[in-house]
């Protein structure tokens, strides 16, 4: 099965915002060992409802400045007033960056109120209007179909309008199936999409935090991952060494049959994205 027409791939690495001192220091660490890859950028999420908007904005330009490596801040709009969207977009291009991840996001516990903008592709058709061609915009997409989607043909015509209203390109929520990606890929092309629609990497670390994960955004785990990382019991090095086997083989073929670059969800861990990065010779790109 083919991929969408070629771009040119890019490569990227995910953070969050650290909370504590320590969690800065293993941040720190783990961003200067990885811009050693040469990624194209840094991506750093943003807390449900912007709730750590700050950190996000501080983590972002620490990143930039330590590394040399372009960083690009998230942003998301459920729970959130025009006025706290706009002044987060204002300081984003004040900062100088040109580049960010536009998302639903997800409402705080105890909000009372959505906010007037529930929908990303309302986030980018505000970012269009108000700020024109200021950012870059990347948007979030689905392989699996987003879990709260009424139907997989909603879910698509939900991701083409974020595209209709502007952004330029996506990325995709985690996965372990190939096929799963492509169907996606060519379910969007027959729908007129032609965009770069870049696969999310999970590398495995730790078998409870991935059953959470992916419990709460609908990723599919596989039976025979499952299984092993079951066998594996406490043994936490069986389990990366297996993880990073897992996504090794899962890159190599989205590569090779056309996916246009590698976007890894790194839990601000470095051993298992440079595992993964050597295996597939992008060091020596």
């Amino acid at each position: 099965m083919e991929s969408q027409k070629t771009y040119t791939p890019r490569f990227s690495f995910e953070f969050f915002p650290p909370r504590n001192p320590e969690a800065v220091g293993k941040l720190q660490t783990t961003q200067q060992r990885l811009a050693k890859l040469s990624p194209d950028f840094f991506s750093v999420t943003y807390g449900a409802g912007g709730s750590t908007r700050e950190m996000t904005l501080e983590a972002t330009i620490s990143i930039r400045d330590n590394t040399g490596v372009e960083s690009v801040p998230h942003i998301s709009c459920i729970g959130s007033s025009i006025e706290e969207i706009l002044a987060v977009l204002q300081r984003y291009k004040a900062e100088g960056f040109r580049h960010i991840v536009a998302l639903r996001g997800d409402l705080p516990s105890g909000a009372a109120s959505m906010g007037p903008l529930r929908y990303a592709n309302e986030l980018v058709e505000f970012i269009r209007k108000d700020m024109a061609d200021d950012f870059c915009i990347d948007v979030a997409c689905y392989p699996e179909f987003h879990p709260q989607a009424a139907s997989t043909r909603a879910d698509l015509e939900n991701f083409k309008r974020k595209l209709d209203a502007g952004a330029n390109s996506a990325i995709t929520q985690y996965f372990y199936n190939p096929d799963a990606y492509f169907r996606f890929i060519d379910s969007c092309e027959k729908l007129g999409i032609d965009v770069p629609i870049v696969p999310g990497i999970m590398p495995i670390i730790t078998c409870t935090q991935l059953l959470r994960f992916s419990e709460a955004c609908g990723a599919e785990i596989p039976r025979w991952i499952l299984q092993r990382l079951r066998d594996f019991g406490d043994d936490r090095r069986a389990i990366r060494e297996f993880g990073i086997d897992v996504a090794t083989e899962l890159c190599s073929h989205l590569l090779a049959q056309g996916a246009p670059g590698l976007h890894l969800y790194t839990m601000n861990q470095a051993e298992a994205s440079e595992a993964i990065w050597a295996n597939l010779g992008l060091d020596k790109r």
